[in-house]
Formats: structure tokens, sequence, C-alpha cells
């Protein structure tokens, strides 16, 4: 259900951006609000409460855009269009699911992307200096200004965080089910990974190209990452090989190999404590553009993905890389995290 009705609308055509140019920002036009109703433990009323108190507070206005997953992608559409349009931005107001939905649709545009975090890491909002608590993200957000950060782009989708294949999948899906029994919470996410990680058998046979260096491996996931807060937290970031770092010129790769059952419990106490990397099974290493080509049963052309914590299907080969459009993100002037905005061509 989308909620555009006038009392949303606080005070008073689709286009798209020149590419590469800066999103203009007009603060009389309504900031587009996208909510997903269905994003964190908060409820709908207590979010609208937080927006409007924000722009209430700072004389600004906003259009509450209200929907279910299924509308999500459509809603954030007609919300970017509309932002072009108008020199407004888009507002997403979820998780980091959510928040990468609405980025689709703002760097498919190119219009601003705003940000007010409800997930359970939010590890997007971290990176960019962004408030995890709502109220505090609602006001920063009224007086920032675009700013490009970069993104990754898996096959024709874009990431924020993360993008991934074999079991680590499979652990967002157990995670999900975990979190539909137990709650929403950093201990239920932990619990079902280890379950996950403990039960992983299916290994994946890659042929992974990166330029003119070729190599093939059997794993049991292959994660990538566009976050440098999250490859720390998990000790998984790689030794500095390439020009700029994780979020910031290059993405990072992340491998598991086959391992027995004790080597599991050794690896996952690794990441845990922070030291994945110096976990054995465990191998990372920075890359710019890379084209994975799994081994699939005869007749099958699809590997199952995920992106930002999203779970879907995409046809082989799958080429993951650095895209050379960043999104543009509203920060706070002095807030920005530079180590996480790609550099500038000279």
């Amino acid at each position: 259900m989308t909620d555009t009705s006038p009392s949303n609308s606080i005070g008073a055509d689709s286009g798209q951006c020149p590419a590469g140019s800066v999103p203009r920002i007009d603060p009389a036009s309504p900031l587009q609000f996208v909510i997903n109703a269905s994003a964190g433990a908060f409820d709908l009323d207590a979010k609208r409460a937080v927006i409007e108190s924000a722009l209430t507070a700072q004389g600004r206005k906003g259009e509450l855009l209200i929907c279910r997953p299924p509308d999500l992608a459509q809603v954030a559409a007609e919300a970017a269009a509309t932002a072009v349009t108008r020199n407004t931005a888009v507002i997403a107001v979820g998780g980091d699911g959510s928040l990468n939905t609405i980025a689709q649709a703002a760097h498919a545009a190119g219009c601003a992307m705003g940000v007010i975090p409800y997930g359970t890491f939010n590890y997007f909002a971290r990176t960019h200096d962004i408030p995890t608590e709502p109220a505090a993200a609602a006001q920063q957000i009224l007086n920032a200004h675009p700013t490009p950060v970069q993104v990754g782009a898996i096959n024709d989708r874009i990431f924020l965080v993360n993008a991934s294949l074999g079991a680590y999948p499979k652990l967002l899906q157990d995670r999900e089910a975990y979190k539909a029994r137990f709650g929403r919470s950093r201990w239920v996410a932990f619990a079902a990974a280890c379950v996950t990680l403990l039960r992983a058998q299916r290994q994946l046979r890659l042929h992974i190209e990166m330029g003119s260096a070729m190599r093939d491996v059997q794993t049991l996931t292959l994660f990538v990452g566009n976050n440098r807060l999250q490859l720390q937290q998990f000790g998984a970031e790689p030794e500095d090989t390439l020009p700029g770092t994780p979020g910031h010129g290059s993405l990072a790769a992340l491998m598991l190999r086959p391992i027995g059952t004790l080597s599991m419990l050794r690896l996952m106490l690794h990441g845990a404590m922070g030291r994945l990397r110096e976990a054995a099974g465990a191998e990372g290493f920075e890359f710019q553009h890379m084209v994975v080509k799994p081994t699939l049963a005869p007749g099958r052309n699809e590997v199952v993905v995920a992106f930002d914590g999203e779970v879907a299907r995409m046809r082989a080969p799958i080429d993951i890389r650095v895209h050379d459009k960043p999104l543009y993100l509203l920060q706070a002037i002095g807030a920005a995290n530079t180590t996480n905005a790609p550099e500038t061509a000279a």
C-alpha cells in the first residue's frame, strides 16, 4: 500500500539527471520519504512521528510514501523520478535491504538519497557517519548535501554493503526464519549464522577471471564487501594491494575453503573475535572487476546470490565490479567519511 494522501504532505513528471552531475536540492521542494512498513522493530506511527517532528522543527516539507515490501521497488522508482523533476531527494527509511531497493532507483535516476536507518546492523549508515538513532538521522538529512559514494555492481544490480554466492545467501534465508521466530537482534543473527555455517556442505566450483589473471577454486562461499566497517568488524579486511580501499576505489573478496566441523568452529570463533583473516580456510583479496563462472548442473544457468540482505537468482556468469557511477548520498557538511568516497578522476 502506498500512502500519498494529502494528510501525509507536510506543509504545503519523471526524468533523469545528466550523467556525472551533482543533484540539485531545492529546500522548498518536498523531500520524498519512502518507508518500508515492514522494516525494523519500530511501528509505522513512530516512523511517521520522527519524520514529521524533524520537518516541522526546520520548516521543511515532505511527502511520506508508505508501502509494503512487494511495492517498494515501484514506489521507489516513482519517488526518484519525482525527486529529479522537483530538484529534491529520496529518503530511504528502513534497513540495509530496503536501502538497497531505494538506492537502485535513486542511482538509476541520478537523484540524491538520504537515509533514516531502522535495520539490525545499519552498516551503510554507520560507515557514512549517519546517526543510527532515527530522530538524529532525520534532523541531519535536513542540513545535508549530496556527496558521491562508491557502490558495487553485481550483474545489473548495485549493492551498498556486500554481495555473495554460496553459503552466505543461505545464511540470510536462515536468519530471516530465525528472526520471524525469535525476534530481531544481533544475537539472533549470530545464532543463525552459526547454524548455517555448521550445516554448510555444498561446495561452489568457480572459475574466476580478473583481467588476464584466471583461477579455479572450490569454496563454501564467495563474499564481496564494499563496506570497510563490516570487513573490519569481522577482521576480514584484506591487505592493501590496489589503490584505494574497499568502499573507496576497490572491493574486497573473502572465500571460505571447504573445511571440517572442528575447523569451522575455529573459523567462527575467529570471526566472532574480529580476526577472520587469521583463520585457516579463509582467503581475502582486493579487486576492482571480477567475472565469476560457477560450475552448474546440466540445464541450469542461474545461481543464487545475495546483495545487502536480499536474495535472488542471477544468470551466470556473475560480473562483480566497482560501479563507475557513484550514488549521491545526503551527508552533513564535515560528517562525510572521506575514506568511503570514490576517487575523482583527474
